[in-house]
C-alpha cells in the first residue's frame, strides 16, 4: 500500500518550518548563558543533564502543563525516541507495552528493536479507552494532550482511569507531551503527570515548538527511576550538548521561549483556518478532526478512497501522508477509519496556498467535489 508520497509540495507532519527557528532569540540566549556558565559547563557532560536546564524546566512546566517534579527528577534526553529507548532498557522486555492503536510506527519500531511487545488500544474521540489496557501490561505510551495522530485530549474520566490502572496493576503510565503547548482554542490541557508523579513519565522535547535539530528532550520521572534512567544512559552525555541546554535554560527563564511559543501558536492557527476553510470550500464532503491542537489535521475521507486519495496527491507532486500508516498491525482492520494526515506547519509561506490547492485538486478527482 501507498502510504506516503513525496513531491515538491511538503505537507508530511511533524516537521516545523526550519525557517521559523528563533534565531536572534536563540544568539541572545546563548550569549547571556555562556557568559553566565560555570567553567565546568565545558567538561564532561553529566547524563543527568545541565542543572540549569533542569530548574529552568521545573518551573516552566510547573506553570505551563502543570506538571508537579523537582530538579533532581528530570533527566535530559535527546528527544522522545531517545526517552522511549532508555525506558525500554530500564524496564526491560519481559512485559508487554500498551500502545494507542494509532501512533507513530517508528515508536513501535524502536520498542520491537528492544524486544518489547506492543498491544494496541483502540482510540476514539475522547483518546484511547484506557479500560482496555490488559492488566499485565508494564506500561502504556499514550498523548493525552491531542491524540497522534487521530486529535483530541484524553477524556478527564480517561485520564483518572489510565492511573486507576497503573495503581491496580503496578504499571506506568509514559505520556508523550507532543503537541501540549500547541492548543488553539481553549487553554492548553494540563499534563497527566500532575496527577500522580510517582505512577507517570512525562516526556517533552522542542523538537516541534523550536527545532528537531536541537536534539533535546526531557523525562520527569518518578523518584524510584531517576537512578536507573541516568545509569542507562552511562557515565558522560552522549547527546544534548551542554551549551544548548545552557542556551534553552536561558530562553525558558528570560521569557523568549514563551513568546516564540505564542508567535507559533497564532502562526499554526492561521494556518489551520486556511485549511479548513479551503476544504471547505473545494471539498465538503471531506470531515476534518484533530483541529484543536498540534500542527497537523487529519481528512477524513469516505470508505475505500484513502489510496486513491494518496495516488492522487503524488500526481500533483503534494507529500501527504494516509491514516493507515499509523495503525498499529495488530489493530483491528474492520471499522478502520480512511484519511489522510496533513500538516500545514512547514512550508514556506509562499508555497503554502499552492500546496493546499495542489491537495485540493486531488481530492477533488478522487471525491468528485
Amino acid at each position: 500500500m501507498v502510504e506516503r508520497t513525496l513531491g515538491p509540495h511538503d505537507l508530511v507532519q511533524g516537521k516545523p518550518d526550519p525557517a521559523a527557528f528563533p534565531r536572534t532569540a536563540w544568539l541572545t540566549a546563548a550569549r547571556r548563558a555562556l557568559t553566565a556558565a560555570p567553567h565546568e559547563a565545558f567538561g564532561i557532560g553529566d547524563p543527568h543533564g545541565r542543572t540549569e536546564l533542569r530548574h529552568a524546566l521545573t518551573e516552566y512546566l510547573a506553570r505551563v502543563r502543570g506538571v508537579r517534579t523537582a530538579p533532581d527528577r528530570i533527566v535530559v534526553c535527546s528527544g522522545a525516541a531517545h526517552a522511549l529507548r532508555l525506558l525500554a532498557r530500564v524496564l526491560g522486555p519481559a512485559d508487554p507495552w500498551a500502545v494507542e492503536a494509532y501512533g507513530l510506527p517508528f515508536h513501535r519500531g524502536l520498542l520491537a528493536g528492544a524486544g518489547v511487545t506492543t498491544l494496541p488500544v483502540a482510540v476514539d474521540e475522547d483518546g484511547a479507552r484506557v479500560a482496555d489496557i490488559p492488566r499485565h501490561a508494564r506500561a502504556v505510551l499514550l498523548t493525552p494532550a491531542h491524540q497522534f495522530p487521530t486529535g483530541g485530549p484524553l477524556h478527564p474520566e480517561r485520564r483518572a482511569g489510565a492511573l486507576e490502572w497503573a495503581r491496580a496493576s503496578g504499571g506506568l503510565v509514559i505520556e508523550d507531551d507532543y503537541d501540549g503547548e500547541f492548543r488553539y482554542d481553549r487553554r492548553p490541557v494540563g499534563a497527566v503527570q500532575g496527577l500522580d508523579p510517582e505512577r507517570t513519565v512525562l516526556v517533552g522535547s522542542v523538537s516541534k515548538s523550536l527545532s528537531p535539530g536541537l536534539r533535546i528532550g526531557w523525562m520527569c520521572l518518578p523518584s524510584a527511576l531517576v537512578g536507573p534512567v541516568v545509569a542507562a544512559k552511562g557515565e558522560r552525555e552522549p547527546h544534548s550538548s551542554a551549551t544548548d541546554q545552557l542556551t534553552l535554560a536561558e530562553l525558558l527563564a528570560s521569557g523568549a521561549y514563551d513568546r516564540h511559543v505564542r508567535r507559533m501558536r497564532k502562526r499554526h492557527r492561521l494556518r489551520r483556518d486556511r485549511l479548513t476553510a479551503l476544504l471547505a470550500e473545494r471539498a465538503p464532503a471531506v470531515r476534518v478532526t484533530g483541529i484543536a491542537a498540534g500542527l497537523h489535521a487529519v481528512l477524513e475521507l469516505p470508505p475505500g478512497t484513502e489510496r486513491a486519495a494518496l495516488a492522487a496527491s503524488a500526481r500533483r507532486g503534494v507529500a501527504v501522508e494516509g491514516l493507515d500508516l499509523y495503525r498499529h498491525p495488530d489493530a483491528p482492520r474492520s471499522g478502520a477509519a480512511d484519511g489522510l494526515v496533513v500538516g500545514y506547519a512547514t512550508p514556506p509561506e509562499r508555497l503554502y496556498e499552492p500546496a493546499l490547492e495542489a491537495l485540493c485538486d486531488g481530492l477533488s478527482e478522487v471525491l468528485g467535489d
